[in-house]
């Protein structure tokens, strides 16, 4: 039986202050990351600062749309979407 994945919208905020999840803005969660939007470093910082939230390894969470987009979609495997949003904050 394959492991449960999701896919979660996400609003993404590069060169902030400091990595923080802000809320949802619809069905999409607002994240703050202190990563530049530059070379990919702020969609690694975003991946790893979510599996850290979710409780998941780096390799769980990832990009799969809008990579060059503030607007983005990531894939997390092994959790629902219904497990996903009870672990983040204001969910």
């Amino acid at each position: 039986m394959p492991a449960p994945s999701c896919r979660l919208a996400i609003k993404a905020i590069p060169n902030a202050g400091r990595d923080e999840i802000v809320g949802w803005l619809g069905d999409a969660l607002k994240v703050k990351i202190r990563a530049p939007a530059l070379d990919g470093r702020a969609n690694d910082a975003l991946c790893a600062f979510l599996a850290d939230a979710l409780d998941l390894p780096r390799r769980a969470v990832a990009v799969a749309i809008g990579e060059k987009s503030r607007q983005k979609c990531v894939t997390i495997t092994g959790l629902t979407l219904e497990q996903t949003r009870a672990r983040l904050p204001g969910a």
